[in-house]
């Protein structure tokens, strides 16, 4: 492995990728911002798999699958540019089906109900919970953590199980950062609450993906020959070092004020980043290309 506290960086990913199999990509932050997608992001996973490589698509999305599919046709994104796509709601969805029939209650949005679609599941009021379940803030446009402190407190106190379907703490929509399900776990966690999280950095979301991967190419795959690709530092990068896996780091995402020049990021600014982080990385670049 060769995740690096002073990686060098790279022109694109046509200069690593002879050296990987199976591309694990992010895609909030590499591959579109929530409102539109990159055609250099495209092209280069096009390309990737053009060369013969896999590509799977690993997302802390708080939906299914089939949900994400169709969210990326609409921001254009085509459907060659993937092999397949593991969300962190797909692995919640196998969290909560190993609790059998079970009352719980949801934070989020309306339309995340379709993730509980099909399971044992009954939604009631709070004081009748027996699991929590978080998708997200109800109106992340406006609403903060310190909005939900009250709520959080109560649950915490009766010590229900709070299983987060979204392990992000913010992403960037447009140019607007917004609150997701991880800043609400991480409250909980704090107010003495249990939590389970199924997404990047954690191993299920990566067994799930490295499956597929393996389905695709009919055969194990190997670690050294998975590249991570992805922009957060407590997900991405904390999530590929744990599953010992190189990880590409695209610095024009969350973390892009730290580094100077979005297009042109200083090297020295990355390495010290990484450092504090106590991080490290195959190579990084601004945005992903070819």
């Amino acid at each position: 492995m060769a995740n690096l506290s002073s990686p060098p960086p790279v022109p694109g990913l046509s200069a690593l990728a002879d050296s990987y199999d199976v591309v694990l990509c992010d895609v909030w932050g590499v591959v579109h911002n929530g409102v539109t997608s990159f055609p250099e992001a495209r092209a280069a996973l096009r390309a990737y798999r053009q060369g013969g490589g896999t590509v799977v698509l690993i997302t802390n999305a708080p939906r299914t699958s089939h949900f994400i599919v169709e969210q990326l046709g609409v921001l254009g994104v085509e459907r060659d540019a993937f092999d397949d796509i593991v969300t962190s709601g797909d692995v919640t969805r196998a969290l909560l089906a190993e609790r059998g029939p079970v009352r719980f209650h949801h934070i989020g949005l309306e339309r995340d109900l379709t993730l509980y679609e099909g399971l044992a599941l009954t939604r009631v009021a709070p004081d009748e919970a027996e699991v929590v379940s978080c998708t997200g803030l109800r109106n992340d446009l406006v609403e903060t953590p310190a909005d939900y402190e009250a709520e959080l407190a109560a649950l915490a106190a009766r010590d229900l199980p709070f299983v987060c379907a979204n392990p992000d703490i913010v992403v960037e929509r447009g140019h607007q950062l917004v609150y997701c399900a991880g800043a609400l776990a991480a409250r909980y966690a704090e107010l003495g609450g249990q939590t389970f999280v199924a997404g990047k950095p954690h191993a299920p979301i990566y067994d799930a993906a490295l499956e597929r991967a393996a389905r695709i190419l009919g055969r194990p795959v190997a670690r050294e020959r998975v590249l991570a690709i992805g922009d957060g530092a407590p997900t991405d990068l904390t999530g590929a070092v744990r599953q010992n896996l190189d990880v590409l780091f695209v610095t024009g995402g969350i973390h892009s004020g730290h580094f100077g020049p979005v297009d042109q990021p200083d090297a020295g600014a990355v390495h010290r980043f990484l450092d504090t982080e106590k991080l490290g990385a195959r190579a990084f670049i601004p945005g992903l290309r070819w």
